[in-house]
């Protein structure tokens, strides 16, 4: 229900900003981005919050009432109050795992990440779909409140299994993850200014740790000052390259769905098929193939590779992001072509006889891509932090999404003032779509996607980084901190 209710706003929110609230589809874009960047950037903030002095249930549910709050205020913006303008924003314009030796445990949590992986299709499914349709068809106004009432509903559905729920004891004061980071920094900084031996000190930090206490699946021991930050400094580089896959994902809810209203979207002779409702390619695409991901696929890669598991984490997010490079390639291919049936029969550039349909490929592609790298930096982000820092784990892998859709609105606004400051042609975002030139957007998100994709590979190969399911306890038990390789312990 939460999937529905914010795929139901997020899906078609671009085209309520252009055609109802009057922007240009840059600004659209922008706001967009900024906005999908916000709420994915906010829980790595709350998270250290919720592992460190808030329960999940209190977390869950008072989260749930700011969602519901926040969606009410977007609904009253599309309800037509007679003491209210009408065009609120037309001058905004204006404004400048603990990971685990037993292989039967990781089988199980990477399942549990694919389903729940599916259940949040399922919600996108009907989000993108159904209420496409209705803000269309029926108006803004039921457009919105209807994913309102959803989050409220799921609310109360989450009140009524209260006796299900189990409690933990409440989280002791020490070892708290965002203490323990900053804590880590100000002795990195005492120690190099003291001229102290670091490396020697955290190892012997380390080996009385390990010895006073066990670090295991089930364990929540603090997690040492300066080993938290290493933890998180470790997962960085993997973090960085896959921003322009975020980037990439961004595009559905923006630039793809203002491409496919320029396009034929009739079915018969009265129902037209609304842009966004595409985004729902995704979706379906990952609902009926995820399952296959485990019954063919992978006793497939099985044979050929003679690995156990297939093929590790970090593999299964390279190939996503390959498919989402090859996505933006036919996207672009696509797009030329778009322009050039418009060019040759001068029609205007919201009546292009060219199909909607033709845009399926790349929205499929997507969401195959999204099967192996979506889930995988799931499983990789949550695995690779102890016990009590697993909702920071969640949040970085929420945060790529966050940092990628800034990074999206940047882009926009780069390449805008770049294109449109040479004489008097348009940029490549012009409102008239007959002029923009998404193609050569395409195009460039291709090549700086394929860079990422490259820098990854090699990054892989020469820190030799095998995804293998090693005990976390030997994290802590190294000889000298100062000489770990990444995920080497």
């Amino acid at each position: 229900m939460e999937r529905f209710a914010f795929k139901g706003v997020a899906s078609n929110l671009v085209t309520y900003l252009t055609d109802v609230m009057g922007m240009s589809n840059s600004s659209a874009a922008k706001y967009v981005n900024g906005w999908v960047g916000f709420t994915s950037m906010l829980p790595l903030i709350v998270a250290t919050l919720a592992d460190s002095y808030w329960d999940r249930y209190s977390t869950i549910f008072a989260s749930s009432v700011l969602y519901a709050a926040g969606l009410l205020a977007l609904t009253s913006t599309a309800v037509r109050w007679p003491w209210i303008p009408t065009n609120k924003l037309e001058n905004e314009d204006e404004l400048p795992h603990t990971n685990n030796n037993d292989s039967q445990s990781s089988d199980k949590k990477s399942l549990f990440f694919q389903c729940w992986y599916f259940g949040v299709c399922c919600g996108s499914l009907l989000g993108v779909s159904v209420m496409s349709y209705i803000q269309d068809t029926l108006g803004w106004g039921l457009g919105f409140a209807i994913p309102t009432l959803s989050m409220i509903v799921s609310i109360l559905m989450f009140l009524c299994g209260n006796r299900f729920y189990m409690r933990k004891q409440s989280k002791t004061t020490d070892g708290k993850s965002l203490e323990e980071i900053v804590q880590a920094i100000k002795a990195s900084v005492s120690k190099m200014i003291n001229g102290l031996k670091f490396c020697r000190t955290m190892d012997t930090l380390s080996q009385d740790i390990d010895h006073e206490s066990g670090f295991g699946e089930n364990q929540e021991q603090c997690v040492p000052p300066l080993e938290a930050a290493r933890i998180v400094l470790r997962l960085l580089p993997v973090w960085i390259m896959l921003l322009m896959f975020a980037v990439i994902f961004q595009q559905p809810v923006t630039f793809f769905t203002k491409q496919g209203m320029t396009m034929k979207r009739n079915i018969g002779s009265k129902f037209k098929i609304p842009p966004a409702a595409l985004q729902s390619a995704i979706t379906v695409s990952i609902i009926i193939l995820m399952p296959w991901y485990d019954m063919f696929f992978i006793p497939l890669i099985r044979n050929i590779t003679r690995n156990e598991k297939g093929i590790s984490v970090m593999q299964r997010m390279g190939i996503g992001m390959f498919l989402s490079v090859i996505a933006m390639i036919i996207a672009a291919i696509t797009e030329r072509r778009r322009l050039e049936i418009g060019r040759d029969m001068k029609v205007s550039s919201e009546d292009v006889p060219f199909s909607i349909f033709w845009l399926l490929p790349q929205y499929i592609l997507l969401g195959i891509s999204d099967i192996f790298t979506v889930v995988g930096m799931q499983e990789f982000f949550y695995s690779e932090v102890p016990v009590r820092m697993r909702t920071m784990g969640i949040a970085l892998y929420t945060s790529v999404f966050g940092v990628g859709s800034f990074l999206s609105a940047f882009l926009i606004y780069v390449i805008e003032y770049l294109t449109s400051s040479r004489g008097k042609q348009d940029s490549w975002f012009s409102d008239d779509m007959a002029k923009a030139r998404l193609d050569k957007y395409y195009w460039f998100l291709a090549l700086s996607s394929s860079i990422s994709l490259l820098a990854f590979v090699i990054f892989c190969i020469f820190s030799e980084i095998e995804h293998e399911e090693l005990p976390r306890r030997a994290l802590l038990n190294v000889n000298s901190v100062c000489s770990i390789d990444f995920y080497q312990c």
